[in-house]
């Protein structure tokens, strides 16, 4: 499912994080509906949530559409173009990646894209591109015990200086910091692992 776990699904969420709308869907088995990854309803517990790579998926497993999202809705040309380039970035982050490979990846000139995909997000592909990294990198100091090398290379970073600055500008916290934070807050969470949906892993 685009490469994500059930903890960077949950993490999306709860984050109410728009750029991964299209993604994946999350579906709450208490109501029996499905949202986008942005949606601002209520978050249900953890416990009662399923993710689907899919509308179909979601839909045959008898979940209906939030009213509130409206994840059903068509997506205007540009966004599905996007939405395609996202899929791209996330699934190769840890490569180096110029524009020239992206917009030849997407089939349109590197300026055009640029522009077209700043109007659906407000960023450049590169800037998307470096909070997707960041992304994984919170999530890797948060759930493993990778080094900060690690960790830089792992989610994508050619240099730890950049990933450094990358990190502190993102989250206003160095990794080492970030990562101190988020262990004293883990003795929060609920422990009960929930069901992922079509992953066979139970």
């Amino acid at each position: 499912m685009s490469g994500f776990t059930f903890e960077e699904m949950w993490e999306k969420i709860m984050a109410c994080d728009r750029k991964y709308d299209g993604l994946f869907y999350t579906a709450v088995k208490t109501t029996k509906i499905y949202c986008r990854p942005s949606c601002r309803s209520r978050k249900p517990k953890k416990v009662n949530v399923e993710f689907y790579a899919t509308i179909e998926e979601a839909e045959s497993r008898g979940f209906r559409a939030c009213k509130r999202c409206q994840p059903e809705t068509e997506l205007s040309p540009n966004a599905e173009v996007v939405q395609n380039v996202i899929s791209f970035l996330i699934a190769n982050h840890k490569q180096k990646l110029s524009l020239e490979e992206v917009a030849a990846h997407a089939g349109l000139s590197p300026s055009y894209l640029d522009r077209v995909f700043k109007e659906e997000t407000s960023e450049t592909p590169r800037v998307f591109l470096e909070k997707i990294r960041v992304d994984k990198a919170a999530h890797l100091l948060e759930h493993t015990e990778f080094t900060n090398l690690e960790i830089c290379y792992e989610a994508g970073f050619q240099s730890t200086s950049h990933f450094y600055k990358a990190f502190r500008r993102a989250k206003n916290l160095s990794p080492n910091e970030f990562r101190k934070m988020t262990k004293g807050l883990q003795h929060g969470y609920e422990n009960e692992q929930p069901h992922y949906a079509g992953s066979g892993t139970g």
